[in-house]
C-alpha cells in the first residue's frame, strides 16, 4: 500500500469535511492545457503505462535528469519498460517533489493501483497496470471523462488547422474542447526562422498586413469556440510607438539583422496590440511571465522546445506591466487578464498591481493566476493562496489549471483542492474566519469550478455546445 490516505494533505477535521463535502465532487474547467487535440479526436487506446506516464511529460524528464539519468533512458531509444523502471527508481527518493505525490495519485485514480512507487516495486506496478490496461483500454476520452472535465482549452498557434475542433464536437463527448489563440511565434521577431514562419501565414509585407492576418485568424478561432488567448513573455516589454514597430518589422522582412533592443521594441508594441484586440473581441488574455526558456542550447538543438530546459527569470517587467495595463485601461481596451507568475519573489508586487485595474465588468477581472509550472507544488500553492487572500480577494479566484501535455494530469486539480480546503480549514479551526462550513463550502465550489465558468462566459453565451453541463 502507498502512503496516500483519505486525509492526504488534510491536516484537520474541518479541512476533511470541506474537501469531501464540497470540493471533491466538483467538475473541472481546464482553461489552460497543452493536450494534443488531434489525439483527443483520434481517441486511440494507449499502448502501455510508459506511453501514458512519460511520453511528452517534461516535468518527469527534468526530474530524471536531476537524478543523473542518461538521456537514452528519458527521451532516447531505450525500451518503454526500461524508461518506466528508471522513473520508478528516480521517483522513490524524490521526497517533497510534487511528482512524488502526483504520480502516486495518478496510479490510484486511473489504475486502482495503490502500490508505493519505488525501484523495488517497479515490476509489480508494471504488471498491475498492464493487466488493467488489457481489461480496460484507456483512451483520451475515457481519461478526460473519468476526471469529470467539462471543458478544456488547448494551446494553439495562430496558423493551426481548426477543423479538428469541429470534428471533436461531432463526437459528442461528455466534455468540450476549444482552442486558445497563441501568437508567440509572431512576437518572436529576430530569430532565424521568423521570416519563413510569417511567409506561411500569407502575403505579409507590412505591419498592417500582419495585424490584418492576426485579426482574421482570431475571428476563425472565435468561430471555433475560442474564449482565451495565451501570451508567454520572459518579461513584459515597454509600450512602444506603432511607427517604430512598423519600421522594425519592415527591416526584419527585408532580411536585415535586428538588435536586441529593436526586437524587444517590436514585442512591446505587439503585446499591446494583441491585448487591445482581445478586449475588443471579449477574449481573455492568459499572460505568462517569468520564464527563461531554452537555456541548454545543445539539448534545444537535439530535442527542440518544451523539453525541460527552462527556468525562472529574475524579473518579470512589473513596471512595464503597470504601464501596459494603464495604457490599455485609459483607452478602454484592457481585457480580462490572468497573470501567471513564475517568479514567487514577485507575487506581492503582482497581486497589488492587479488590484489597481479591477472593475465592475467582472468579479476579479484581472486574476492572479494559479501557481504555475515550478510553483504548482504544495508550498507554491500555499504561498499563492496566502498572497491572494491577504492582498487580493480569494473568493473571486478562478482556480486551478492543468498546464500539461499528459492525459493523466487531472489529479493535480484535486491536489490543489485538498490544499485549498486545508488552508481554509486551518483558519476556521483557529477562529480566524467564519465557522459556517456550508457558506465556505459554496465559496470552495466557486473557486473549484463555477468562477471559471462565469469568467469565460459559459453561463450566458453560446460558445459552448455543452452549456447545460457547464452551468450545472
Amino acid at each position: 500500500m502507498s502512503y496516500l490516505k483519505d486525509n492526504f494533505l488534510l491536516t484537520n477535521k474541518t479541512a476533511e469535511r470541506l474537501y469531501f463535502t464540497y470540493a471533491k465532487g466538483m467538475p473541472i474547467f481546464d482553461y489552460h492545457c497543452h493536450l494534443p487535440e488531434k489525439r483527443i479526436l483520434e481517441n486511440q487506446p494507449f499502448g502501455d503505462l510508459c506511453e501514458l506516464w512519460l511520453s511528452g511529460d517534461h516535468y518527469k524528464w527534468r526530474l530524471m535528469r536531476n537524478y543523473g539519468i542518461d538521456e537514452r533512458l528519458i527521451t532516447g531509444d531505450a525500451s518503454n519498460r526500461e524508461k518506466f523502471n528508471t522513473y520508478c527508481t528516480v521517483l522513490g527518493t524524490a521526497f517533497g517533489n510534487p511528482l512524488y505525490h502526483w504520480s502516486q495519485l495518478e496510479l490510484k485514480e486511473y489504475f486502482n493501483c495503490e502500490t508505493e512507487i519505488c525501484e523495488a516495486n517497479a515490476d509489480r506496478i508494471w504488471a498491475e497496470c498492464s493487466a488493467y490496461l488489457k481489461e480496460h483500454p484507456l483512451t483520451p476520452q475515457e481519461l478526460i471523462e473519468r476526471s469529470r472535465v467539462r471543458c478544456l482549452f488547448t494551446t494553439n498557434d495562430i496558423s493551426d488547422d481548426l477543423k479538428v475542433f469541429e470534428q471533436i464536437s461531432r463526437r459528442r463527448y461528455g466534455f468540450d474542447v476549444y482552442p486558445a489563440f497563441r501568437a508567440d511565434k509572431v512576437m518572436n521577431i529576430g530569430t532565424d526562422d521568423y521570416n519563413a514562419y510569417v511567409d506561411k501565414l500569407g502575403d505579409i509585407r507590412t505591419l498592417d498586413d500582419l495585424e490584418e492576418k492576426i485579426t482574421e485568424r482570431l475571428s476563425l478561432f472565435i468561430r471555433a469556440g475560442a474564449r482565451a488567448a495565451d501570451i508567454a513573455l520572459r518579461t513584459v516589454y515597454p509600450v512602444t510607438d506603432r511607427k517604430e514597430a512598423a519600421r522594425i518589422f519592415a527591416k526584419q522582412r527585408a532580411g536585415k539583422d535586428l538588435s536586441g533592443y529593436e526586437a524587444d521594441t517590436f514585442r512591446g508594441y505587439l503585446t499591446c496590440f494583441l491585448m487591445g484586440l482581445y478586449a475588443e473581441r471579449n477574449i481573455v488574455t492568459e499572460l505568462h511571465v517569468g520564464a527563461m526558456r531554452n537555456n541548454n542550447s545543445l539539448m534545444l538543438n537535439k530535442l527542440g522546445m518544451d523539453t525541460g530546459f527552462d527556468s525562472m527569470e529574475e524579473g518579470n517587467g512589473c513596471r512595464n506591466m503597470a504601464a501596459l495595463f494603464n495604457y490599455l485601461h485609459t483607452q478602454g481596451r484592457l481585457p480580462k487578464t490572468i497573470v501567471f507568475n513564475l517568479n514567487p519573489k514577485m507575487n506581492e508586487e503582482l497581486v497589488t498591481l492587479i488590484g489597481c485595474f479591477q472593475s465592475a465588468e467582472a468579479r476579479g477581472k484581472l486574476q492572479f493566476g494559479a501557481a504555475w509550472w515550478f510553483l504548482d507544488n504544495q508550498k507554491g500553492i500555499e504561498r499563492h493562496l496566502e498572497t491572494l487572500s491577504t492582498m487580493g480577494h480569494l473568493g473571486t479566484f478562478i482556480g486551478m489549471l492543468t498546464d500539461s501535455r499528459s492525459f493523466l494530469s487531472y489529479p493535480r486539480h484535486h491536489y490543489f483542492r485538498r490544499i485549498l480546503c486545508n488552508y481554509l480549514g486551518r483558519m476556521m479551526e483557529c477562529g480566524e474566519m467564519t465557522s459556517d462550513e456550508k457558506f465556505v463550502g459554496e465559496v470552495i465550489k466557486d473557486i473549484c469550478y463555477r468562477n471559471a465558468v462565469a469568467y469565460f462566459g459559459g453561463e450566458y453565451s453560446d460558445f459552448c455546445t455543452g452549456k447545460q453541463r457547464l452551468t450545472s
